[in-house]
Order: structure tokens, then C-alpha cells, then sequence
């Protein structure tokens, strides 16, 4: 995947006294990549989770993201 930008932030401390953390980070990212040129939301997630790949299962508890391409994130701004 071809990034544009790209910016996360770790949350996982927010969590570390729930009593049902078990670990894992709790994650929030935007990801600009024109690849999500033309992709539904679900299709631009899976983009993500296919290139994060076993991260998901062990490293990352949750990840909340924003998926734009060049033009989306532009008007943020």
C-alpha cells in the first residue's frame, strides 16, 4: 500500500485498569492512500487488516481507523 500519510495514536492506557484488559494496544489511525480509490469503507478496512496481518491477532486489541484517499483528506484540513 502506497501512503499518502499517516498517523496514529496509542490509547492503550486508557484501558490498562478495566478489568476485562487482557493487553494488547488500543489503537487510532489515519491512513491516507489513494489504493482506497474506489473502495467501500469495509473494503478499505480489510485493505488495512491484510497489510497489519498477524498484528491484529496478538500485538493489537483494537484499532479504530479513518481510511481517505489524497482528495478526502484534503478537506479536512
Amino acid at each position: 500500500m502506497d501512503l499518502i500519510h499517516f498517523e496514529m495514536k496509542d490509547f492503550t492506557g486508557r484501558h490498562l485498569n478495566h478489568k476485562t484488559h487482557e493487553g494488547g494496544f488500543h489503537l487510532e489511525a489515519i491512513i491516507v492512500s489513494n489504493d482506497f480509490q474506489d473502495l467501500t469503507l469495509i473494503k478499505r478496512h480489510q485493505k488495512v487488516y491484510e497489510a497489519i496481518g498477524d498484528l491484529m491477532k496478538h500485538e493489537i486489541h483494537a484499532l479504530s481507523m479513518k481510511t481517505l484517499i489524497q482528495s478526502e483528506w484534503e478537506k479536512t484540513k
